[in-house]
């Protein structure tokens, strides 16, 4: 873990056939733009005859889906599932890119990049002849609701091998992630060709986001792994989200809304020295699955899980504060009696000239896999982080972490470092548009 600055019919035989590797893109393009046109402008539910009561059981159930989140604007220089706060559902997901040649890598981003476009927005699925299947899953209903979406791609480095003749385009600083001492990782677990990340206001929008993309992506990309998360909501109220440890988690991260901190910090920019041009508004993403061992964690003391963090578990408040956003005042405590010198947030972010680069902007989510084999709770962190340069920032972020007191607590198994594409600016833009030219 890294703090934000520093630190997912009943009869076989009449089941529709897979489609070819080529046909993916069939009808994807075509669906999609007739469901655009379609955009739902809000999500009404079937009611009960206005006669008699309406049971509680429906209350709840309109209750639920009013509460439904807006579309998130899709089209944009940068993606936009990446500056946002977390929200309260996402699936992180790594593929290995089946698709064969050139031409197919590029049906398969124009597909991806027409779903996650009438996803986002929501609308009415077309309707199809009364042989074929339904062009929709229908576990939202018949009208695709927004709830938030947003769908985030990125590319691992081994996309850019010798199949598809993308090598002297791969970004400057992606390579494959890097095992730190305290690491278990698990191969099965681990990079990917691509990754995606759909977070939503509900399970059931990023499940459905997630069967739409790989029904229309079918032949052109295959599951490796994957991951379903959550982000807890804010205990206080307005105060930072929690881990599954108890502490507020990402108290630290720069500035989203200041352009200049983003510019300096997240995104690559045009120019760049040793960055292919394709890579202008993209940024590096860091995805690590952290176990954490939280039978044994419950059964630290209170004070020394403080100092383990540095910041007390009840407010956030480093231990030489009162309040959450408080900056620790190291230059007053250069022995650690107060924050000891082996605290997380004083090893992630030391706060100094030197170390100020390699700051991070931390996106985390908590999940919950229910057992392992041998009856431990399986729950943990979906770390993930945006940045300029993997090895300036995050990797210099870790290094500083390696032996850290947590350690004994947490165990890192998986993730990948990827590259997030820049935006999709407007209708006839796609993910990838620049890099596949």
């Amino acid at each position: 873990m890294t703090e934000s600055d520093g630190i997912t019919g009943d009869s076989v035989a009449e089941a529709p056939r897979p489609p070819g590797r080529r046909a993916f893109l069939r009808g994807a393009l075509g669906a999609g733009a007739a469901g655009a046109a379609g955009v739902a402008a809000g999500y009404a539910v079937a009611r009960p005859d206005a006669a008699g009561p309406v049971p509680a059981s429906d209350e709840a159930a309109a209750a639920n889906a009013e509460a439904r989140l807006p579309a998130v604007p899709f089209h944009g220089v940068h993606q936009a599932g990446i500056l946002p706060v977390p929200q309260r559902q996402t699936l992180v997901v790594a593929f290995d890119v089946t698709a064969q040649g050139r031409g197919q890598l590029l049906d398969l981003f124009q597909t991806l990049t027409s779903r996650a476009r009438f996803l986002t927005a929501g609308g009415t699925p077309p309707p199809v002849g009364i042989t074929g299947p339904p062009s929709d899953s229908g576990i939202l209903g018949p009208e695709v609701v927004p709830d938030g979406l947003t769908v985030t791609v990125g590319v691992g480095a081994s996309l850019f091998d010798d199949r598809y003749g993308l090598a002297a385009k791969k970004p400057a600083h992606l390579t494959t992630m890097t095992p730190f001492p305290n690491d278990i990782l698990d191969p099965a677990q681990c990079q990917g060709d691509l990754s995606l990340q759909l977070s939503a206001g509900s399970a059931d929008t990023v499940l459905h986001a997630l069967r739409d993309i790989t029904r229309y992506t079918r032949g052109g990309m295959q599951v490796l792994w994957r991951i379903d998360g959550f982000s807890s909501p804010p205990r206080p109220a307005n105060t930072t989200p929690r881990n599954l440890m108890g502490f507020m988690d990402g108290i630290a991260n720069p500035g989203v809304s200041d352009p200049a901190q983003m510019n300096h910090l997240v995104w690559v920019q045009p120019n760049t020295r040793g960055e292919p041009t394709w890579t202008a508004n993209g940024s590096y993403v860091v995805i690590r699955l952290i176990r954490m061992f939280v039978e044994f964690w419950d059964r630290v003391s209170l004070t020394e899980q403080e100092q383990m963090f540095g910041r007390r578990r009840d407010n956030g408040a480093p231990l030489d504060a009162n309040s959450e956003f408080a900056i620790p005042n190291y230059s007053a405590d250069p022995g650690g009696v107060v924050i000891p010198l082996t605290a997380h947030i004083r090893l992630a972010n030391p706060r100094t000239r030197q170390t100020e680069p390699s700051r991070i902007l931390r996106r985390a989510y908590n999940y919950d896999r229910g057992m392992d084999a041998v009856g431990n709770l399986d729950m943990g962190l979906i770390f993930t982080c945006y940045q300029q340069d993997i090895k300036r920032q995050f990797e210099a972020v870790q290094t500083r972490l390696i032996d850290e007191p947590l350690v004994d607590y947490i165990s890192p198994f998986g993730g990948g470092y990827f590259f997030a594409l820049p935006g999709a600016q407007n209708a006839n833009d796609y993910f990838a548009r620049a890099l596949l030219a």
